[in-house]
């Protein structure tokens, strides 16, 4: 998600402590390794598709067995008070880093992510865009994703963060406007004199909400046409994009967006209307330059055509959640 400034301190306090404690009682055998095998990354699902040990971005999101254990962790979740998607613990080995990369995928574009440090160093750094903090045990923060960001661990010590996904109520973004007036350096003081601290409270059980519905069976005309619109808006406005290759995408994506609001309304969710949906998306995908960067973003330099892909096509038809949307979540 793109958002206002490249770090954010959010007016939080946890206990890291007690923090660390839940997080040695997992044990070993809860880590996972990162999907992309990327060397000393490794994660425990918290929240996950159907409670699975898996690293799924949609589906019915419920907690994990390991956040059964963790009874300060789904208190402070429930102090944030907000519906969670994927959410876990994220592990990074001394030496070890997250390579530089975007986040450009469709769970990405109305996700933000928190950052909750419970192990960790000062030789642990975040950078993102042209800034770079360390973030200290019990502060929480978030950040531009949408921002080329990367983390790197020169420390001894295995880096451990409670990572949280969510979309944000009004609530969440009201406390978002009023944190990004202050620097999260310079501020530092300021920030922490409005600090809400969440304790651990002895025999709580907190009530985690976890997202139900997060991709539909067909993407609403709407959604689609806002999706296109904002990515039009970025590559149009690369000055080094071919003049002539960006009015042939915007023509292709237009026709695309026409085409499948046609569909829509004859069709809907309906199953009859899969094959015509897949034949818009396909014929989107033979449109494709072959050149993978042949339009970039003026924002952050990305390929075009993998966002497309990504958050666009692959996103618009997820036939397998035809029956939860229609018969419920279960």
């Amino acid at each position: 998600m793109d958002i206002a400034r490249p770090f954010i301190r959010l007016p939080y306090w946890f206990d890291a402590e007690r923090l660390a404690v839940e997080v040695r009682e997992l044990g070993e055998s809860a880590w996972m390794a990162h999907p992309a095998r990327m060397k000393g990354n490794d994660a425990v699902a918290l929240v996950s598709r159907n409670a699975g040990d898996n690293d799924d971005f949609d589906g019915s999101m419920r907690c994990t067995r390991h956040l059964d254990q963790c009874r300060y962790i789904r208190q402070v979740m429930a102090g944030i008070g907000e519906v969670f998607g994927r959410s876990r613990l994220m592990r990074l080995a001394p030496g070890a880093e997250v390579a530089t990369h975007v986040d450009f995928n469709y769970h990405w574009y109305t996700r933000v992510r928190i950052h909750i440090p419970i192990v960790t160093h000062p030789d642990v750094m975040f950078y993102c865009a042209d800034e770079n903090v360390h973030m200290r045990a019990g502060e929480c923060w978030i950040f531009n994703s949408w921002r080329r960001h990367r983390v790197v661990n020169t420390s001894n010590i295995s880096r451990v963060h409670l990572v949280l996904d969510l979309a944000g109520s009004s609530r969440f973004w009201k406390t978002v406007r009023q944190a990004k007036r202050f620097d999260p350096v310079a501020d530092k003081a300021r920030i922490e004199e409005q600090l809400t601290t969440v304790p651990y409270e002895r025999g709580r059980e907190a009530v985690v909400l976890t997202e139900n519905y997060n991709s539909a069976p067909v993407m609403s005309p709407g959604e689609l046409d806002a999706l296109v619109a904002d990515l039009i808006g970025d590559f149009e406005k690369n000055a080094a994009n071919d003049k002539s290759l960006v009015e042939a995408y915007k023509l292709m994506l237009f026709e695309f967006t026409k085409d499948w609001r046609e569909v829509w309304h004859l069709y809907g969710y309906q199953k009859e209307g899969q094959p015509r949906y897949q034949e818009l998306i396909d014929s989107v995908f033979a449109k494709l330059h072959p050149d993978r960067r042949a339009l970039i973003t003026s924002t952050n330099q990305v390929g075009v055509n993998p966002i497309i892909v990504q958050r666009i096509l692959r996103a618009a038809l997820n036939s397998d959640k035809y029956e939860q949307f229609i018969g419920g979540v279960d």
